[in-house]
């Protein structure tokens, strides 16, 4: 039975997601071929021989509409005859494009196939997409949720106030992402995902070495609202800007194929993805899905919570990794070991692949086997996937 096998996975250094941010005048395109170059750069193989590049992004719109992969790859030098599509499923679009690719492997279709990433919110910011847009649900939703449903921030309050997550939690579970990510740079430990420089930026822009936790603590809530503080009383208010995801530019890539292949092309596989799903949950909520998605994952593979040697969930929010871990009962020594969204900066479409780009090289790093990585998507979605990490 064929598999599907990771044998490089890269990601550019990622900057501050707005005006003045080290990749402000990096275009999409560029950022995009990039990562697409290094991945290929780190096999030494000929770009020619793979067989489709599947790509993510969110803000399909301007400098980042009309398939914007295909002209990245063409950028990063891949023959015109290697095609190249773009996929959306917001927050986890290239998590699904890696998904794609390993389907497409282990079906046969493609023997060689890239997964690859990119968000430029300093260029195209976030909800860019959403201009001109006074309907987006049509009749039908609106029948089925009368409520309507809220936007991202909202949600993540609702998540605060339903797991009773208060705001010193939520402030020092973001003030470990940032240590851990300021150590893992100190540290050389994201040496071997990163691309090398691009516009002279060498590391994570949005990472606090000197985190204040007073300055933290003292920030005004986000997404306060005084006709939703009707709405909803039990919200107390606690999502900030420091215990939310940065927005972030960057692109990241991963190279997929079999075992067998790896071996005829004299390639080492980093990791086998064991298992890979994607499900559905309550789009009011919109951010729990990571809970159904890591049980089924589980299921699917056999394997336990216990068994994963390192997790990565993407840090949409503090409450969202912190009501996730309430219910699945994970260790949170073992997640998110580097640091996260928060510290990092999520460059939205290219997050997933992001997340597998570090989780394969920190299990490598610290002898670990399993590896999970979550992440949950606007609309009430969510993706999870399990790799054995390959020595």
């Amino acid at each position: 039975m064929r598999d599907a096998v990771i044998v490089a996975a890269v990601r550019t250094p990622i900057g501050r997601g707005k005006p003045g941010g080290a990749l402000e005048f990096v275009h999409p395109v560029d950022l995009m071929a990039h990562s697409l170059r290094a991945v290929v750069d780190r096999t030494g193989l000929d770009p020619a021989l793979v067989d489709e590049v599947i790509g993510g992004v969110v803000s399909q719109v301007g400098e980042q509409a009309t398939n914007i992969t295909r002209r990245a790859a063409l950028a990063a030098g891949y023959p015109e005859s290697v095609p190249a599509t773009t996929v959306d499923r917001q927050c986890s679009a290239s998590q699904q494009a890696l998904r794609f690719a390993a389907h497409a492997v282990i079906a046969g279709d493609c023997e060689i196939a890239v997964a690859t990433g990119v968000e430029s919110v300093s260029r195209i910011p976030m909800g860019t997409s959403l201009l001109d847009a006074d309907n987006l649900t049509g009749a039908a939703f609106l029948e089925r949720y009368p409520q309507g449903v809220p936007w991202q921030g909202i949600s993540a309050e609702l998540i605060t106030a339903r797991w009773r997550l208060g705001r010193a939690e939520l402030d020092d579970y973001a003030l470990e992402s940032h240590a851990r990510a300021a150590d893992a740079t100190k540290n050389g430990l994201f040496d071997a995902e990163l691309t090398g420089p691009i516009e002279d930026l060498t590391h994570d822009e949005g990472i606090r070495f000197d985190a204040d936790a007073a300055a933290v603590r003292a920030l005004r809530p986000s997404f306060y609202n005084e006709a939703i503080h009707r709405r909803f009383p039990e919200i107390g208010w606690h999502i900030t800007a420091a215990n939310a995801s940065q927005l972030g530019d960057g692109s990241a890539a991963v190279m997929i194929t079999t075992s067998e292949n790896a071996r005829r092309l004299g390639l080492t596989p980093l990791a086998r993805i064991h298992s890979h799903v994607a499900v559905g949950d309550d789009p009011f909520l919109m951010l729990t899905a990571v809970v159904p998605a890591t049980a089924k994952v589980l299921e699917q593979t056999g394997l336990s919570l216990s068994d994963m040697d390192l997790i990565e969930i993407n840090e949409a929010y503090s409450s969202v990794v912190l009501a996730w871990a309430r219910e699945t009962g994970a260790d949170l020594s073992k997640v998110n070991v580097h640091g996260g969204a928060i510290a990092l900066g999520h460059p939205l479409g290219a997050s997933g692949v992001r997340i597998t780009a570090t989780l394969v090289h920190a299990l490598r790093e610290r002898g670990g086997r399993y590896g999970l990585q979550t992440m949950c998507e606007s609309g009430g979605q969510a993706n999870a996937m399990v790799v054995e990490a390959l020595y």
